[in-house]
């Protein structure tokens, strides 16, 4: 019989479920069992496409096409497995399809409801998930916080798959933060026990309870947690505050996570064996050098809005046996002069100009790019920061003066960039860029050839706009060479210079499909670049 497993989250957000979650699953999955991962999102957008990441975090983009939380980048990552739009569900989704339904009708004169009908529908996405996966155990992670009246329907729908899956299928787990106060420095469980009496309240007792604090949980702290949240000792876990997130599945299994499961879930009893994750993360832990590298971006002050592009980094830096300490630069700093630029870039041993939208920072992402190609220092462009650096070459080498993209300047001179013909007549947002995996064929011989070992590749995309091909053949007279097409070759999809220490521009996202196990090979490629050519790495 199929088995559950529901994340909760108390206190406040983003206190770690998804890292909670990801780490449970990797522990099930490292006992044998077949896991998959669902994120379920409490708003009413359908999905996450449209949000500002200051409001969201870092848009993930799956091999289908979907625009979907973050948390699903760490349930890749940690699994190592490709999801679908399926494994993220939200209330916009599940309302759309209801209402839909009842207006055809399909209720049969029914007073249409909260319950059963919309518990109804999430319950059926869950399951239909798992079975389509083929899933021993599902881990579904619930957004939001308990208390949170958007959350309530799907709290229900949880409740009422206890109720019919039977109470050893179905296992909750409770994360909520135990703060400690800086006045005394204790560890306060009060806030933790009210986010429990607030799920008991609407009908889930926790099984287990995970207490999220900067320090180890002392044991007077964990028999309050038992005590007062009605679970056994044994069932609490403190995950604490550490150097990786990698490391979070390692500390909850040294408290005897997996053997939790095995006697909540009647599972029968097979060790975890985490020995290759624990190398991984020996291989971090142990890094002796340390490189910098500037991230160039709009929205630097929620990293969260670049996780997958910082992990890849952490995934490349852990083959390469090197510590990745981040510089955020505000792509805004940059646009004061040649002074400013320096002031913020020369203590970096190489830039990751950044994806974004709109013109807000593009003249300081077009800076920075000016500075990496003058200068010698390595640079990756993703997405927007490949069509900004573009645009540089397009101004400085090429002598287009004013060129630009037409989503900054609609009446530039010289669009470099320009949008998509598909996406001329498009009148609607969510949904409607070129989204998911497609094809890449790589030029033989170039850096980004060379770093994938292929001639065809496939990589994640969202974007509205490319290369307007009225340039290509005079950038390319000038040096800039075009590496990569699309499989009708008439988009390009990578460009670099070739006597340039490590110059590599991308339309595509790599940092989605990047893997502990499986590093990108343009991050690994950037950090070897950075480990040749800078002088301060020892």
């Amino acid at each position: 019989m199929r088995k559950y497993v529901f994340v909760t989250g108390g206190v406040l957000s983003s206190v770690g479920k998804g890292i909670a979650a990801a780490s449970i699953a990797l522990i099930l999955k490292s006992m044998g069992y077949s896991v998959t991962a669902i994120k379920i999102d409490p708003y009413v957008n359908v999905d996450s496409g449209t949000m500002n990441p200051y409001m969201h975090g870092e848009v993930f983009v799956t091999e289908d096409g979907a625009e979907t939380d973050l948390d699903l980048g760490h349930y890749e990552r940690f699994l190592d497995v490709n999801l679908t739009r399926d494994h993220n569900i939200t209330t916009g989704q599940v309302y759309g399809t209801v209402i839909e339904r009842e207006r055809r009708g399909e209720y049969l004169g029914q007073c249409v409801q909260i319950i059963p009908h919309v518990t109804d529908e999430i319950k059926a996405r869950i399951r239909g998930v798992a079975e389509r996966e083929g899933a021993d155990i599902t881990i579904v992670e619930i957004g939001g916080t308990v208390g949170d009246i958007e959350g309530l329907p799907f709290l229900e729908a949880a409740r009422q798959m206890r109720l019919e899956e039977g109470a050893r299928n179905v296992v909750f787990v409770h994360v909520a933060l135990v703060p400690i106060l800086s006045v005394t420095g204790e560890q306060k469980t009060k806030p933790l026990q009210h986010s429990v009496n607030e799920l008991r309240r609407i009908g889930i007792q926790p099984d287990i309870i995970i207490g999220r604090c900067d320090e180890p949980l002392n044991e007077t702290s964990i028999y309050k947690i038992a005590l007062f949240g009605n679970v056994p000792r044994e069932r609490v876990f403190s995950s604490h505050s550490v150097d990786t997130i990698y490391r979070v599945p390692l500390m909850l299994e040294e408290q005897g996570m997996s053997r939790v499961l095995s006697e909540l879930l009647a599972l029968n009893g097979r060790r975890a064996d985490l020995s290759e994750w624990s190398k991984l993360v020996k291989r971090f832990e142990e890094a002796s050098r340390e490189v910098t590298v500037g991230m160039v971006g709009k929205y630097v002050e929620l990293t969260d809005s670049y996780v997958s592009i910082k992990e890849a980094l952490v995934h490349a830096g852990i083959h390469h046996g090197v510590r990745v300490r981040l510089k955020w630069v505000e792509a805004e700093w940059l646009e004061g002069g040649e002074d400013r630029v320096k002031k913020y870039l020369d203590d970096v041993d190489g830039l990751i100009i950044l994806p974004g939208f709109g013109a807000r920072g593009a003249e300081g992402k077009i800076a920075a790019a000016k500075y990496a190609r003058e200068r010698g220092k390595p640079l990756l462009g993703i997405c927007f920061g490949f069509q900004l650096a573009i645009v540089e070459f397009a101004r400085n080498v090429v002598g287009l003066k004013g060129a630009n993209s037409t989503e900054i300047d609609p009446k530039t001179p010289h669009p470099v960039i320009d949008l998509l013909p598909e996406q001329r007549e498009i009148d609607r947002l969510g949904g409607t860029m070129r989204l998911g995996a497609y094809k890449i064929k790589l030029k033989q011989g170039t850096l980004a050839n060379r770093l994938y070992g292929r001639d065809i590749i496939y990589e994640r995309h969202r974007h509205r706009y490319e290369v307007n091909p009225r340039y290509w053949d005079v950038l390319q007279e000038h040096g800039l060479v075009f590496s990569g097409w699309d499989s009708s070759g008439r988009r390009i999809e990578f460009a670099e210079l070739p006597f340039h220490p490590f110059y590599l521009l991308t339309q595509a996202h790599p940092e989605f499909k990047s893997r502990p196990n499986r590093p990108s090979p343009p991050f690994m490629g950037f950090l070897e670049a950075i480990l040749k050519h800078s002088p301060r790495v020892g």
